[in-house]
């Protein structure tokens, strides 16, 4: 009966917010400009979390936010409400992250064994002594946030976004493997294969999980900072944050029909889930030109 009232309930849920959003895109266009506002609000913090987890870096995240939101904009017309609005978007976002130019964290791609030797190189150190002590919690945490994004960078660009959307947050292999363009089989294929290698260094190398390996957040933090990946004024990942990834993503229902979670999946979705920078002067922008106005009829 519990299993039953949830599935009614997360497809009462994903009924809503298909609804809502076709609503939304009628709206826009029959020339309502604020129902454009109101879409690109109501996906953007999605899209820019997306983003972050896929480039590890904020200024390139919000210029990927921008990049897809324009997208979204332009080819609006296009969506026919044959599939959900969201696995459309995300579509969008898929695409534009695999052919997109390589970032400054991706500039040099690196493998799991290069990453593991970085962090090797890394000196253990105490702050004991530094300007920063007093927030140390703050900033191991930081420090925790960063490494692990950067983890993410060692998957090749197909398994980040698949890793991103299927494990990050939850999407299941119907709605992932339709953003992906891939059959269900294949989408848990490289899921699981994502998931394999990245599960497996941690346990080889990170004491996040497995306390037998000695690599602790509080012992690199200092050096973190020192090489510039955590800076001790701007924490970039403990700022706008809204909420949890675990606390706004919708479970799927094979959670609860027992299927087990594994502490690394739990303490990645532990991770902020931010606000998407509201200077987006490109959106703002598109919103004003003449080529919209002509496209929706906005007055």
């Amino acid at each position: 009966m519990v299993i039953i009232i949830l599935i009614m309930n997360r497809t009462f849920e994903n009924n809503n917010l298909k609804t809502e959003d076709n609503i939304l895109i009628d709206q826009v266009l029959n020339g309502n400009k604020i129902a454009l506002e109101n879409l690109i609000k109501k996906h953007q913090n999605w899209i820019y979390n997306i983003a972050i987890a896929m480039v590890s870096d904020h200024n390139e995240a919000a210029d990927i936010t921008q990049e897809v939101l324009i997208k979204l904009i332009t080819k609006l017309s296009l969506f026919k409400k044959e599939s959900d609005f969201r696995t459309w978007l995300y579509r969008i976002v898929k695409n534009h992250f695999l052919n997109m130019k390589r970032g400054k964290y991706e500039a040099k791609a690196i493998s799991f064994n290069e990453f593991g030797e970085g962090l090797d190189k890394i000196p253990n150190e105490s702050f004991s002594g530094n300007s920063w002590e007093a927030e140390n919690k703050i900033l191991v945490k930081e420090a925790k946030i960063s490494c692990m994004k950067g983890m993410l960078l060692c998957l090749d660009r197909e398994q980040r976004m698949i890793f991103i959307i299927g494990e990050l947050f939850e999407f299941n292999d119907n709605i992932g493997s339709q953003i992906m363009e891939i059959s269900k089989e294949n989408f848990r294929v490289k899921l699981h294969r994502a998931k394999k290698q990245l599960y497996n260094f941690m346990d080889d190398k990170c004491g996040l999980i497995n306390k037998k390996n000695p690599c602790r957040c509080a012992r690199k933090t200092a050096g973190f900072i020192k090489m510039g990946f955590v800076d001790p004024v701007n924490l970039y990942f403990q700022k706008n944050v809204i909420s949890n990834i675990n606390k706004v993503i919708v479970k799927k229902v094979e959670t609860y029909q027992g299927e087990l979670i594994s502490e690394y999946q739990k303490i990645y979705q532990e991770h902020p889930f931010l606000k998407s920078p509201e200077n987006l002067e490109s959106i703002k922008k598109m919103l004003s030109s003449n080529i919209v106005k002509e496209t929706f009829n906005f007055s």
